[in-house]
């Protein structure tokens, strides 16, 4: 093979490139990171807030569900006794 200039000067193109891509790679690889980084800590967060309104639900039907069986029977008894 001859080392003439011009293989020497594509060689050297080709490298760059190579590098360069390279390069680019890694920052692409990074801002993927940090967006999986971000999706983690936004589902940690929704996961958090389903427990809390779970946990509010739970609470807010150990009031309201014997309040409605309460009026259900009131009706009821206002129905039996009046008519």
């Amino acid at each position: 093979m001859s080392d003439s200039p011009e293989i020497r000067n594509l060689l050297t193109e080709i490298r760059d490139n190579q590098r360069l891509s390279l390069q680019r790679q890694e920052e692409h690889l990074t801002i993927a990171r940090e967006q999986i980084e971000r999706s983690r800590n936004q589902v940690e967060q929704s996961l958090e807030l389903q427990r809390q309104a779970i946990a509010r639900v739970r609470r807010v039907s150990r009031i309201v569900l014997p309040g409605i069986a309460l009026c259900i029977l009131l009706i009821v008894y206002m129905l039996v006794k009046y008519f």
